[in-house]
Formats: C-alpha cells, sequence, structure tokens
C-alpha cells in the first residue's frame, strides 16, 4: 500500500473523494475532498448547515445538481458521505429500512459527458468498526451502462485507511479512478490527517476538505481546509 499522501501526490487531479481511516491513535473518521478545474467548481466551499455537510458556492449563482449539494449527513446509524445528490437519497433508504448495500445500489454516474463522473458514497458507521462504499462509475470503454460496485470494510488497524476517487489523472487528461484504494495512514489524530490530506492535494485544484467523526456527525468536523 502507498501513503495517502504519496497517493494523492501523485493523481495531481482526483476529482472528489471519500475516506475511511483509522489514526494511528486508534480512530476511525471518515474524511471528504473536493477539487476542480474550473473556474465554476472553484468557486466552492464547504459549510456546515444543522446536521448537514453542504457544498455550495461562494457567490450568488443559481443551485447547480452537479457542484452543489449535501457531501454529508447522518442517520441514527450511519455516518454518509459522498459526492452528490445521492448522499440524501441513500441517507433516506437508511432511515427507511433499507440494507446498506442496497440503499447503495441503483445509482447511475453523473450526465456530464464526456468526463462522466462518479458518483461515490461511504457509508461510515457511527460506532466506528465497519464502512459501507459505493461507487457507480462508467466503463472505460465505449459502454453506457453504469457499472455500481459496492465493498464492506471491517475493522481497520491503525494506519489504514481504504479511499475512493472519481478521477485518475496527470493534471491534463482525465480518466476513471480505480474501483477503490487502500492507503497507508501515518496521521495520529482527526487534524492531523486533514493537514495531510489537504497539504498532498494540487494547489492549482484544491477546493475544499474535511475530517469527520461518524459518532458525532458532521458537527463533528474538526476543522475545514478551503
Amino acid at each position: 500500500m502507498i501513503e495517502l499522501s504519496a497517493f494523492l501526490s501523485g493523481n495531481p487531479y482526483p476529482g472528489r473523494g471519500v475516506l475511511c481511516a483509522r489514526t494511528l491513535s486508534g480512530e476511525t473518521v471518515g474524511g471528504y475532498f473536493l477539487t476542480g478545474r474550473s473556474a465554476a467548481s472553484r468557486d466552492r466551499a464547504l459549510w456546515l448547515d444543522g446536521d448537514e455537510l453542504l457544498v455550495g458556492p461562494t457567490g450568488a449563482v443559481g443551485h447547480d445538481p452537479l457542484r452543489h449539494y449535501a457531501a454529508a449527513t447522518m442517520t441514527s446509524e450511519w455516518l454518509v458521505l459522498g459526492n452528490g445528490e445521492q448522499v440524501g437519497h441513500v441517507a433516506t433508504r437508511l432511515r427507511a429500512g433499507v440494507a446498506p448495500t442496497e440503499a447503495l445500489g441503483g445509482l447511475e454516474y453523473e450526465p456530464d459527458p464526456p468526463i462522466r463522473t462518479s458518483r461515490i458514497t461511504m457509508l461510515l458507521g457511527r460506532e466506528g468498526g465497519t464502512a459501507v462504499l459505493g461507487a457507480a462509475r462508467p466503463s472505460a470503454g465505449s459502454r453506457l451502462t453504469t457499472n455500481v460496485m459496492t465493498l464492506t470494510v471491517r475493522d481497520l488497524e491503525p494506519g489504514e485507511g481504504v479511499l475512493l476517487t472519481t478521477y485518475c489523472s496527470d493534471g491534463v487528461e482525465v480518466s476513471v479512478a480505480a474501483p477503490f484504494d487502500e492507503v497507508l495512514i501515518t496521521a495520529q489524530d482527526g487534524p492531523q490527517l486533514l493537514d495531510h490530506m489537504w497539504s498532498a492535494l494540487n494547489p492549482d485544484y484544491r477546493v475544499a476538505a474535511v475530517v469527520i467523526d461518524p459518532a458525532k456527525g458532521p458537527g463533528s468536523m474538526v476543522k475545514v481546509s478551503t
């Protein structure tokens, strides 16, 4: 496995990312970051609204469902993180008693050709022991139907993490990211993890990043880097 900072440094434009990580001190946390290449994509910020962490514009512009959404919310059992409006849909399914893998099913990648951005979502147990990650990704070929993946991760050891990103890129060419990546975590705690994540993102593209304690929900943000 590669260390998280090295992984992100080697992927200049990862798009959006969700991370389940266990720090060296033993705490399990969720992470989320967003990057953007266009001026509209970079003109965004994260802020807390009740029990939800929202992604929205910094200026007075209209709502764009592909760029403005709830990036984190919670249910009685799960912290839900993701890169689009599916976060709210998945949380609604969970509250209705739908099983986690089924709640992550039936999603589609974003209607933004030619990139066809993946929908990535993470459910992190409020008690911290289990994470269920889902991705609705386009094929790397010409097929237009969606590849849907769910991955259940249990009992991470200190220093381990699992990451979903939307893109793999050299900063110029953008392609579909791998289904998931396992990474090494060298941070002692949540604030240090956020610092590692933020400093490793390319400053030309990074927009915002956050680390959240799943037991407390979005209101427990250690801080937001922007």
